[in-house]
């Protein structure tokens, strides 16, 4: 066109990761963007390849086929990559199949890229990986994957596997072996927990005299239990061994796959589900399990951010923050006053009302201070509500579901009136306390509005009574007055929190 001037584009590097499961396929394509990941596309076929597998571990040429016309499908998306940008990993089914090779040569005919069968303890240390690096817990983790084939078993800390196990168990291969005909009963169930059980019990004492300090399960048999969970009995779909034993009851109300309705199950994950159900179930019972979240993070992930030694840093959440300051172009010198009054406020608040939460809502604080400005990129005006839609539709590698929750909810209420405030249901956080991170966020944006022109100051004193509902900021004598436009939108902020039941005064 007439006029138009030729566009240069900024090189990022480009990376998928598959891996060729024993019930699905799974193709994730990203991009490397600020020393971060984006996400690009995902792409999930359902393919059940594992239910090709006889007992002579003999592959069949059906599930060969639907694996291969499944790669042909992924091979199209995948035109302008090169093999160095491309990681393909096959697990169980591949790994057990006698006649693996077979798919191999199928597979070489519409697929161009080289294709890895690993071994189960290379799988269960990729998605260690993978959980590493999009989960915030620190310390010690247990990690577990029931996938189609396998179930996986990792206690590590940091990005470092200390113990890594995978057994022949899997939520395909048990449903072939104890529900064939897709009836449920209590005795088929309790058979299959039994033999689950006994697969690991080897591990137990090893597994527990390490110990960990979280356990964390991924893939879409923990993913599926743990939205039934959250659809039936405790919105945080966090898994206890009080909700699987609901879990449990629940399924055996029916009698087949058939029947089996139960909110949170998607249709995909009804034939699989009960297996899986029960293998998870003798994970519990033999490693004494108290409760476990879901990770997003699995086998892909991992194999992905192991094409670059960068990306281990040590604060996942930390690299997430960084990497959104940098792409949405957000003025650091002002995130930063922010998150240092903010900080200044929490460390001075007494009034916590879960103390074992206190540095998770200081962190979660001081992310939502750094990137309270995310919408700026978009426009001025409304801009904590672009934040928000931003941050919502945003994969934040380091935050749980519930962590993420509340960084929206605190950047969602950070400016303007607090009359359509709506606290986050069914979280983990006491509202008492998100009510007052969402104040001393608000406080801190004021407190430093005239940014560059801001007089910084850490000399003031802060005092909020039993009840919360109560909250002074003194500063120290003449800042107020050296600092009129401060004190006069500090004193309109009484208006906004009285809306919320909050009387705030400033001296």
């Amino acid at each position: 066109m007439n006029g138009v001037k030729t566009l240069t584009t900024s090189q990022h590097k480009e990376f998928a990761a598959i891996d060729l499961g024993s019930n699905s396929f799974h193709m994730i394509i990203v991009r490397v963007v600020n020393g971060s990941i984006q996400v690009l596309s995902r792409l999930k076929q359902r393919v059940q390849l594992g239910s090709g597998l006889d007992e002579k571990h003999h592959l069949s040429q059906e599930a060969i086929q639907r694996g291969v016309d499944c790669l042909a499908l992924f091979a199209e998306r995948l035109q302008g990559f090169s093999a160095e940008q491309v990681k393909v990993v096959a697990t169980y089914t591949l790994r057990r199949a006698e006649n693996s090779d077979e798919f191999l040569e199928a597979a070489k005919k519409v697929f161009p890229f080289p294709i890895r069968i690993i071994s189960g303890a290379e799988e269960a240390k990729l998605i260690y990986l993978g959980v590493s690096h999009t989960q915030p817990e620190n310390g010690r983790k247990f990690v577990v994957d029931i996938g189609g084939g396998s179930t996986e078993m990792i206690i590590g800390k940091g990005f470092t596997p200390e113990l890594a196990e995978s057994r022949h168990m899997g939520c395909v291969s048990f449903t072939k072996a104890f529900f064939p005909d897709g009836k449920i009963s209590e005795k088929q169930f309790n058979l299959a927990q039994k033999t689950a059980l006994s697969r690991i019990e080897d591990l137990s004492w090893e597994y527990r005299h390490l110990g960990w300090d979280s356990a964390l399960g991924a893939s879409g048999t923990i993913k599926a239990i743990s939205q039934v969970i959250a659809e039936n009995f405790n919105p945080d779909g966090i898994i206890t061994t009080k909700t699987l034993q609901q879990v449990v009851a629940l399924i055996l109300k029916f009698d087949s796959f058939d029947k089996l309705k139960i909110a949170g199950l998607s249709e995909d994950r009804v034939g699989i589900f009960v297996a899986g159900v029960a293998i998870l179930s003798a994970v519990f019972e033999n490693y004494r399990i108290e409760q476990m979240r879901y990770s997003d993070g699995a086998l892909r992930e991992g194999v992905l951010y192991s094409f670059e030694h960068d990306f281990q840093v040590d604060d996942i959440r930390e690299r997430t923050v960084i990497s959104l300051i940098e792409h949405f172009w957000i003025d650091k010198e002002q995130a930063l006053r922010v998150a240092d009054t903010a900080i200044l406020l929490a460390k001075r608040y007494q009034r916590w009302q879960n103390g074992e939460q206190v540095e998770e809502l200081q962190s979660i604080l001081l992310a939502a201070a750094l990137l309270h400005e995310t919408g700026m990129v978009v426009n001025h005006s409304g801009s904590h509500k672009h934040a928000t839609y931003i941050l919502q539709n945003s994969e934040l590698p380091g935050f749980d579901p519930m962590q993420k929750k509340l960084l929206v909810t605190l950047i969602r209420f950070h400016l303007k009136s607090l009359k359509q405030l709506d606290l986050p249901k069914g979280s983990r956080y006491n509202n008492q306390d998100i009510l007052s991170l969402i104040i001393m966020l608000r406080l801190a944006v004021i407190i430093n509005r005239s940014r560059r022109a801001t007089e910084l100051t850490e000399k003031f004193a802060l005092h909020v009574n039993a009840e919360a509902n109560k909250w002074e900021l003194e500063f120290e004598p003449g800042y107020l007055e050296r600092n009129p436009l401060t004190k006069n939108d500090l004193l309109e902020e009484q208006n906004n929190l009285r809306t919320v039941g909050v009387h705030f005064s400033v001296q």
